[in-house]
């Protein structure tokens, strides 16, 4: 398993652990596994539907319209969950974009439609070989939509960087903020998070006195109020430029 760097909109590093060829086997077969499940469906359907009718071609018309969620199945369901299905939810492994964008539905169609080639036509030797000599661990389809799977289990997450998550119709408060730089944010952050966990409350005060030092500033919220407020102000202005 091979580490692959994202850089995102933000400009934020975030490292990732490329998913072992094992574990995509793994979800796909628990995809086959929903497969069969659905077929046997099917089957029970088109029976009941051949001794209503006693007509082949109806059962045929029917079975095939039955059959079309089985087709485009990792299709619509990259597109609806965000790069998963079924069995990438129980892996927690995801497709995502190497530039860092949101993946598009072009990118998980041209996925999709060399499916044909890298499981199917060929019993998924080439999607095997493909995964195994690159980098990045790409079947085909990947390297031709700019894709990667990643394992989520392993993802940075947002609170180990300076990025806070802010609505669209966030209100800053304090406007000095931008007299801080990244690293300052990133020292008030880690530290605001630890004292937090530990309820450290004396650590916390020092904290917001240092910052209303800083930044010339006095607020009447509580502590952590106060600092979560100066983070949110800082990525609100810092993002706007």
């Amino acid at each position: 398993m091979s580490n692959i760097a994202i850089n995102t909109t933000q400009n934020v590093n975030l490292n990732y652990k490329t998913v072992s060829i094992g574990e995509r086997m793994l979800a796909f077969l628990i995809d086959i596994g929903l497969f069969w499940l659905y077929l046997f469906v099917v089957n029970f359907v088109t029976t009941l539907v051949g001794t209503a009718f006693k007509d082949n071609w109806t059962v045929f018309g029917i079975q095939s319209l039955l059959m079309l969620p089985v087709m485009f199945y990792s299709l619509y369901m990259h597109i609806i969950f965000n790069g998963r299905t079924v069995g990438k939810m129980i892996m927690k492994i995801k497709v995502v974009r190497i530039d860092g964008l949101p993946p598009r539905w072009s990118n998980y169609l041209v996925r999709w439609m060399l499916r044909l080639v890298d499981i199917w036509l060929f019993m998924a030797s080439i999607g095997i070989l493909t995964i195994l000599f690159s980098d990045k661990r790409q079947r085909l389809g990947d390297a031709a939509a700019g894709t990667v799977v990643i394992n989520t289990k392993q993802k940075v997450k947002i609170s180990h960087t300076i990025l806070e998550e802010i609505k669209d119709d966030y209100q800053p408060k304090f406007l000095n903020v931008t007299k801080l730089s990244d690293k300052d944010v990133r020292l008030i952050k880690e530290t605001y998070r630890i004292a937090g966990k530990s309820n450290d409350y004396k650590t916390l005060k020092a904290l917001r006195n240092r910052v209303e030092e800083v930044l010339e500033i006095q607020s009447e919220l509580y502590d952590r109020q106060f600092l979560d407020t100066v983070l949110k102000d800082y990525n609100y202005y810092t993002q706007q430029l």
